[in-house]
């Protein structure tokens, strides 16, 4: 039952939004142009963590843990529409430390007995960034006070909440995710038309993508210091909109008059 496994030690970090990816400039792959959003952003919460159970009788001095690492978003989303792929870099001394997961959910388990840093690395679509971003996380495995026998039913959770913010987005970026449960996106001023959203190839091959109905979201926190972070940024992106809507207004007064019509040669006089 979920009610057996209560997570023994919780590590629980919540960041202001301060991840900014670089905007795109082209296609990395057919290197053409990309039509891009000036004064929006798009911001993607995301939740990267370790899970890890002590194995008991069956544990080993080379294997007394099994863990779990993964991305996630904030509320257990499919995060296929933005990232392509997750590649974590774990400690030397395992078999092939270069782990590569090409499609959500994004996660691989392992088992161990010493704990140490996790590069987690994030691939974005083409169209969203050409920048892999990277993420260092800490594997915990043991709680920070020993009391009494190690349980298999009481696992170590360390989790980070934060957020990605794309900066000038694409047009089909924008496209593909302004109604996605995991992406916020601001409104448009009125008129605006937007592209006929491209489909990405290598979205839900394996199925949901999401997290929702993992055999470990029950041990996943709700981050509800997160829902007031994302209402500070709901609010920005607001002012955003406003802001990008007098942009535009003045631009519009800023140009030149239009001379008249030249009189017809119909006209009688």
């Amino acid at each position: 039952m979920q009610g057996e496994n209560q997570p023994e030690d919780n590590e629980y970090e919540v960041k202001p939004p301060t991840i900014e990816v670089s905007q795109v400039t082209e296609d990395s792959d057919n290197k053409i142009a990309v039509k891009r959003i000036n004064d929006v952003e798009i911001t993607i919460p995301v939740v990267y963590g370790t899970i890890a159970f002590h194995l008991g009788r069956k544990a080993s001095e080379s294997q007394s843990h099994k863990w779990t690492v993964y991305v996630r978003g904030a509320k257990n989303e499919d995060l296929g529409a933005v990232i392509k792929r997750v590649v974590f870099q774990l400690h030397p001394s395992f078999d092939n430390p270069r782990r590569a997961v090409e499609s959500p959910p994004f996660e691989l388990s392992e088992c161990g007995w010493g704990e140490f840093e996790i590069v987690i690395s994030l691939f974005f679509h083409n169209d969203v960034c050409v920048k892999q971003l990277d993420l260092l996380h800490h594997l915990k495995l043991y709680p920070e006070a020993e009391s009494g026998s190690k349980s298999t039913k009481k696992p170590v959770v360390k989790e980070t909440y934060d957020e990605i913010i794309f900066p000038n987005p694409s047009e089909n970026f924008f496209a593909r995710v302004q109604n996605h449960p995991a992406v916020h996106v601001p409104r448009l001023p009125a008129g605006f038309n937007l592209p006929t959203s491209v489909p990405i190839d290598s979205m839900n091959k394996k199925g949901r993508g999401d997290t929702k109905n993992h055999p470990l979201s029950h041990l996943f926190m709700n981050f509800s210091e997160a829902d007031e972070l994302l209402t500070i940024v709901s609010a920005r992106q607001q002012v955003q909109a406003h802001i990008m809507k007098l942009r535009r207004e003045l631009s519009t007064m800023n140009q030149p008059p239009q001379p008249p019509n030249p009189a017809s040669g119909h006209d009688c006089t």
